[in-house]
């Protein structure tokens, strides 16, 4: 499949393909509560990841506690801890591997792209999906963040994929605002953090209600 008919589907990670919830939280409590406030329950956290770590940690700080010295603290601990346990207890969704193993046999191109930092992000896929996608992405300093288009775009382009044939898979209203804001197809994937409501809220074109629902979206666009 090359040239003008080839496709592309981009991943969200956290809630996406890996169900990162537990050691994202484990990190974000061990900070707090080394810093002597309130830790959170691990469903909490649901709606406390999508935008990256900063924002990750100035949601979990105490109103009127975010002073700058707090704050860098707060995330120093949170990368120490997570460089070291954030594949403790994270693990692929049902579905997900068998769905880039069909993608990649179909010759549809697939990479990952995520707010969580690019070392996280490739340690991650690399632990669990060892070079199954064509490029894999993460947030980097002076790249700005989804919703922003810019990372999704410039994966396009390395990949020489169009925006009619490239599809943006995520579990959050973050995701499909990015794919918007790209041009490109979003699908909601209902298995993650957040709800059938905020993706449908958020533009979903298509929903999958499990990852194999992903390779029937993008082979029946491809067949029309």
């Amino acid at each position: 499949m090359i040239g003008d008919s080839m496709k592309l589907v981009i991943f969200d990670l956290d809630g996406t393909l890996l169900n990162t919830l537990e050691d994202l939280a484990d990190a974000a409590n061990l900070a707090m509560a080394r810093l002597g406030f309130a830790v959170y329950p691990v469903d909490r956290y649901r709606y406390f990841v999508g935008n990256g770590v900063p924002k990750l940690i100035e949601r979990c700080l105490p109103e009127g506690k975010c002073s700058e010295e707090v704050f860098f603290k707060a995330v120093d601990i949170f990368n120490e801890y997570y460089h070291t346990h954030c594949a403790d207890k994270t693990r692929p969704y049902e579905g997900v591997s068998e769905l880039v193993n069909r993608l990649k046999s179909a010759e549809i191109k697939s990479a990952v792209f995520s707010n969580k930092p690019d070392d996280f992000t490739r340690s991650l896929v690399e632990k669990f999906f060892d070079g199954s996608f064509d490029l894999v992405k993460g947030s980097l300093p002076g790249i700005p963040k989804k919703p922003a288009p810019d990372g999704v775009l410039d994966i396009m382009n390395k990949l020489g994929a169009k925006p009619e044939n490239t599809y943006f898979a995520g579990d959050s209203n973050v995701d499909m605002f990015t794919a918007k804001n790209a041009g490109i197809t979003a699908i909601g994937c209902l298995w993650g953090f957040r709800d059938r409501e905020e993706l449908v809220s958020a533009g979903a074109d298509f929903l999958a209600e499990k990852p194999g629902d992903i390779y029937k979206i993008v082979l029946e666009s491809e067949e029309k």
